[in-house]
């Protein structure tokens, strides 16, 4: 009775220090974010760094070169989003009238079938500016990221330089369980790496194609609407959903019904291919994490730490899962978390890591 009545108490704690810490990183986002945006960078960037290392390059060096190539590759990004972005709210005006004409006419072809609806309502629900509100969402987060590159280069930069004696202080600082402590953040590290690495390429392939296929129908921007379906790759469940939206929108705007129509199916047919093909045959259960906890980790992570929490969720929750498995106490909110165990029907993964 007392022992349970103390693993009570334990757990309530647990959950009031856990409600702390999570109103603690909403309070603390402006630091947070561009401090977790420059560790994925690292782990996304001691590979090569190592690389060069191995080939004779000092480490100063190799930090410096990397860090270069991160900086030359967001800045070309960064000017072809800024340019489309600047062009296309330039137009959203003519847009906007173009979609009401459009609206007027849906209203009138409804209107002589019977169906009574209201010229306002159809327009203020399908109005642009509302429609794009959470992909404005989005690149305001990056923006913002954007505006914080100076702090997140520097903090990059000063990981990558402690990376290699993370190690040697752990031995030091506690001998007994340094060992354990340095396998999880192992598993971290190649959870997210591998993880990044391939949700990089299936997202480069959607954005190749969605630009393929706006170009293909004529519609505006081609290049901006696959650059932003490549970053909503990146968010579980809803990124490619909204992706969708701005490209349909303005073939429907610019070619009809039509060919609003087939971009929609051609939107369908990217998404179906990779994200439900191709996609889980490459990734697996390497993300060890249940489709509801993906879900539930894009709508929680969105709350604590905006658009960007939305991008990161993902790792994020992948790097709590791998805490949680350390303790035996902790274990089987891993286990909860995780795919289906023995389900024949899960598709096999690749150099999965394990845990």
């Amino acid at each position: 009775m007392e022992e349970g009545r103390s693993r009570a108490v334990r757990w309530l704690l647990a959950g009031a220090g856990f409600v702390v810490i999570v109103y603690g990183a909403r309070a603390a986002e402006p630091i947070l974010v561009p401090f977790l945006v420059a560790l994925m960078l690292s782990i996304i960037c001691v590979p090569p760094m190592q690389w060069l290392e191995s080939r004779g390059v000092p480490t100063w060096l190799a930090v410096v070169l990397v860090v270069l190539l991160v900086l030359a590759i967001g800045s070309a990004f960064g000017t072809v989003i800024g340019s489309s972005l600047i062009e296309f709210t330039a137009s959203l005006p003519y847009y906007q009238a173009r979609l009401q004409r459009e609206m007027g006419g849906l209203v009138g072809w409804l209107d002589q079938r019977g169906i009574e609806v209201s010229t306002r309502v159809v327009q203020d629900t399908l109005n642009p500016g509302q429609v794009l509100r959470v992909a404005g969402r989005i690149f305001t987060g990056l923006g913002d990221v954007v505006s914080r590159v100076g702090l997140i280069l520097i903090t990059t930069i000063f990981i990558l330089f402690e990376w290699g004696a993370v190690k040697g202080k752990m031995c030091a600082a506690f001998p007994d369980s340094a060992d354990a402590f340095m396998d999880r953040m192992t598993r971290i590290s190649d959870n997210v790496k591998r993880y990044l690495a391939l949700k990089t390429l299936m997202s480069m392939a959607t954005g190749a194609l969605v630009s393929v296929l706006l170009a293909v129908f004529g519609v505006d921007y081609a290049l901006l609407w696959g650059l932003f379906a490549f970053l909503l790759n990146y968010v579980p469940t809803i990124g490619s959903i909204i992706a969708a939206v701005p490209g349909v929108l303005l073939a429907l705007l610019q070619g009809g019904w039509d060919t609003a129509f087939l971009v929609a199916v051609g939107y369908l047919a990217v998404n179906v291919t990779i994200s439900n093909m191709i996609e889980p045959r490459v990734l697996g259960q390497g993300v060890g994490l249940s489709t509801l906890v993906v879900f539930l980790s894009l709508v929680f992570w969105g709350w604590v730490l905006g658009p960007i929490g939305m991008l990161l969720s993902v790792p994020l929750t992948m790097i709590f899962k791998i805490f949680m498995e350390g303790s035996e106490e902790t274990r089987w909110v891993a286990i909860l978390m995780g795919p289906r165990i023995g389900s024949e029907t899960d598709p096999p993964a690749i150099a999965q890591v394990p845990g």
